[in-house]
C-alpha cells in the first residue's frame, strides 16, 4: 500500500509539472525587426517573442515558435497548426470578421519611406513611384486603398525583408511599414542611409486597426482570458517596461 500511494504521488507531481508545461504553439514571421527575426544561430527573437514567453511564462506555458509566411497566418490559425498568432498583427475590423483578439499589447504608427531625393509633398508626388508592401498587412491595405489611386505602383512581397532587398537593388523607389520597424530593420543600417520618412504618422483605424493584438481562433474565450490577464500582469509588474526598453526608446504601448 505504502508503495501504491507513493507511486500516485509520483504520478500527482508528474502530471502537476506536465500541466505547468503544456506548450502555446505560437505563429510568428521572423522577417518584421526588431519585433521578431533570428539571431546569426538562427532562433527567434525581437520584441513580439520575449512579449510572447512572458506571456507564456505568466500562465504557465511553454511557447513553441511556428514560422509561417505572413499572409498565411489566419488560415494557419484556422487550420489549428497553431493556438494564437503573436506577431504585430494589428487588431482591424475586417481581421475580427474571422478571428478573435485579445487587448492590445502595442500600438505604433505606420509611415511611407522613399529615397531622400524624392520631392515630397503629399501622397500625389509620388504618382509613378513604386512602392513595395507586406502581402496580407495593414500597409497593404492603406497603399491600395490611398496611394494606388494617385498612380503610385504597389507591389506585395511575401516578406518584409524581400521589401527591402529590392529598395537597395533599385526595384522599388521605397515602402510603407510600421515606423520602428522600418527605421530597426532597415533606416538605421547602411543600405538605408539614402532613404527616410514622409509625411505624418499613419494611424488610420479604417486601415490600420487599433494596436496589435494576440490573434485567436473564433471561441477560445478561456484561452483570451489567460492571454489578456497576462498582458496586464506584466505590465504591471515592469516586466513589459524592461522588455519595451530593451528594445525601443519610446513606450510601444501607444494611444
Amino acid at each position: 500500500m505504502k508503495k501504491l500511494l507513493t507511486a500516485v504521488a509520483i504520478s500527482a507531481v508528474a502530471l502537476g509539472a506536465f500541466a505547468q508545461t503544456k506548450e502555446l504553439k505560437v505563429a510568428i514571421d521572423p522577417t518584421y525587426e526588431p519585433f521578431t527575426f533570428k539571431t546569426p544561430d538562427g532562433k527567434p527573437t525581437g520584441f513580439d517573442v520575449d512579449i510572447a514567453n512572458a506571456v507564456c511564462e505568466h500562465i504557465k506555458r511553454k511557447c513553441v515558435f511556428v514560422e509561417q509566411v505572413w499572409d498565411s497566418m489566419i488560415p494557419g490559425l484556422q487550420a489549428k497548426k497553431y493556438d494564437t498568432i503573436i506577431s504585430s498583427m494589428s487588431i482591424t475590423e475586417d481581421r475580427l470578421k474571422v478571428v478573435d483578439f485579445t487587448d492590445k499589447y502595442y500600438n505604433t504608427p505606420s509611415k511611407i519611406v522613399v529615397k531622400n531625393d524624392i520631392k515630397f509633398t503629399d501622397v500625389n508626388s509620388l504618382k509613378g513611384k513604386k512602392i513595395g508592401v507586406l502581402k496580407g498587412s495593414t500597409q497593404e491595405k492603406y497603399a491600395n486603398g490611398e496611394l494606388k489611386k494617385v498612380g503610385v505602383i504597389v507591389t506585395p512581397y511575401e516578406a518584409q525583408d524581400q521589401v527591402y532587398l529590392d529598395i537597395k537593388s533599385g526595384r522599388l523607389d521605397g515602402t510603407v511599414a510600421d515606423v520602428l520597424e522600418v527605421t530597426g530593420g532597415f533606416l538605421s543600417k547602411p543600405e538605408g542611409k539614402d532613404y527616410g520618412t514622409v509625411g505624418p504618422e499613419l494611424y488610420i483605424p479604417k486601415y490600420f486597426g487599433t494596436g496589435a493584438g494576440f490573434a485567436l481562433r473564433k471561441g477560445e474565450t478561456a484561452l483570451k482570458a489567460e492571454l489578456n490577464g497576462a498582458i496586464k500582469a506584466i505590465r504591471a509588474n515592469g516586466t513589459y517596461k524592461k522588455i519595451n526598453d530593451k528594445y525601443f526608446k519610446i513606450d510601444v504601448y501607444g494611444k
